[in-house]
């Protein structure tokens, strides 16, 4: 080892033993689980607590990031893409060598709540630990209970995450959880009603909803983990999706969908005129789909009574904007240059009204997604296409083709900016620019 590798070992080790000392703490001092509880447990094997995890492991979408790019169930290997390079999701199987097997019930506390491993090491905030800390004692024991004893062990090891330095210096996540994680179990708000508490502790915890649509600051964490922060929920970026804003924003937000719209969405995929896309489609196929009633109509309740934040754009519904559409559809005038791409390439499916075809195709008047502030999704369907979920009850899924060969970045920009501004959206045009750029990202 050369002197500047000794001396960076050194000065690691050091600052390590600084910051456990100064933290005070194991990660684990404001749970209550035993630390002498592990897979040969009764307790952790009753089979009513197993399909509770089950349950649970659905409603988390832990599938999403730890299912192996084989599909082998929970064997890890996933990239989740982040600013700093490619995360691998860990095998969370009850293999003893390359999985979790050998985790007691404390030591997976600590992992999905605190970020913090069986060895010692620290988990990136890729892994949503802020948020999962919100996690009662019994959920996460009857989540163990369920990946060690209703998951079949997968012998295989999973890539391990090689990120530059700094980031390669897994301690500093200590210091990233001190100054911006969450360690604090759900409370619930005794001036709200159960529902509304059962919706909170869902959104803020174990669904961790935030960890796509709260903004993040510059060191990768997440603006806010309740309603308490007006940046919470209000839209996000991430592996160039962009999660729209949650809140009651009447614009890009759900200020005009009802409590049933969000839950059908969240069942089928198909709501208040929208359709899952995007990351969010495997969410629906894989986690919201099998959600009870009860529990769907919880988080409905508890997003509705958010107020409007990051107020953006809007959608006026009279027959001037209409006509003014029509007009430009029909004359293809030059000051709309998008409205002859739209007809020639968009109206087939979305209708010339914009309206689409209900449970089919999306709604483009009116769709939040499409007056979001930020462009970034709108933008990446037009590209890429899209395909919306699969479900047990939803309407059969449809796929979107993708426009990259046949239109240039200025084209794109032109038929967006006038879907942005058609039949009484309200939304800033786009530019070449930024259709130029997102391209040159999602294509490395």
């Amino acid at each position: 080892m050369n002197a500047p590798r000794r001396l960076q070992a050194r000065v690691t080790a050091l600052l390590s033993a600084v910051l456990l000392a100064i933290s005070g703490c194991s990660n684990s001092v404001d749970d209550h689980l035993p630390a002498d509880i592990d897979t040969r447990s009764p307790i952790t094997s009753d089979p009513m607590l197993v399909a509770r995890g089950e349950y649970l492991a659905k409603a988390g979408d832990c599938a999403a990031c730890h299912d192996a790019a084989d599909h082998m169930s929970l064997g890890g290997g996933m990239p989740i893409n982040s600013p700093f390079g490619p995360i691998y999701g860990s095998n969370i199987t009850p293999e003893p060598v390359f999985g979790i097997g050998c985790y007691t019930l404390k030591q997976f506390s600590d992992a999905i709540r605190y970020g913090k491993r069986r060895d010692g090491k620290r988990l990136y905030p890729a892994m949503p630990y802020p948020s999962l800390a919100n996690m009662s004692d019994d959920d996460v024991t009857a989540l163990y209970a369920y990946l060690m004893h209703g998951v079949k062990p997968a012998a295989k090891r999973a890539p391990e995450t090689r990120l530059p330095f700094p980031f390669n210096q897994r301690w500093g996540m200590l210091i990233w959880s001190l100054v911006f994680g969450n360690r604090k179990q759900y409370e619930p708000d005794p001036q709200r009603s159960a529902e509304w508490n059962r919706g909170a502790y869902l959104v803020q915890g174990l669904g961790h909803c935030g960890a796509c649509h709260t903004p993040r600051g510059p060191a990768y964490n997440e603006l806010g983990y309740s309603e308490k922060s007006p940046r919470y929920l209000t839209g996000g970026v991430n592996d160039n999706w962009f999660a729209p804003n949650l809140t009651g924003d009447p614009g890009s937000g759900l200020g005009r969908w009802s409590k049933q719209d969000i839950s059908n969405f969240l069942r089928t995929g198909h709501g208040g005129g929208a359709i899952a896309f995007g990351a969010m489609s495997p969410v629906v196929e894989d986690s919201t789909q099998y959600m009870t009633d009860a529990d769907l109509r919880a988080i409905a309740t508890y997003l509705k009574s958010l107020p409007a934040e990051n107020l953006y754009g809007g959608f006026s519904d009279d027959a001037h904007a209409r006509v003014q559409t029509a007009r430009s559809l029909g004359t293809g005038e030059v000051e709309r240059q998008g409205a002859g791409i739209y007809l020639s390439f968009c109206a087939r499916c979305h209708e010339a009204n914009g309206r689409g075809q209900p449970d089919k195709i999306a709604a483009l008047a009116a769709n939040p997604m499409v007056i979001s502030a930020d462009p970034t999704s709108v933008m990446r369907i037009v590209i890429e296409g899209s395909r919306s979920p699969t479900t047990e009850i939803g309407p059969a899924p449809q796929k979107m083709p993708g426009f990259q060969e046949q239109l240039t970045s200025t084209q794109i920009a032109q038929v967006i900016s006038f879907i942005r501004g058609a039949w009484g959206n309200h939304a800033s045009p786009v530019s070449d620019r930024q259709v130029e750029r997102l391209r040159s990202k999602i294509h490395k």
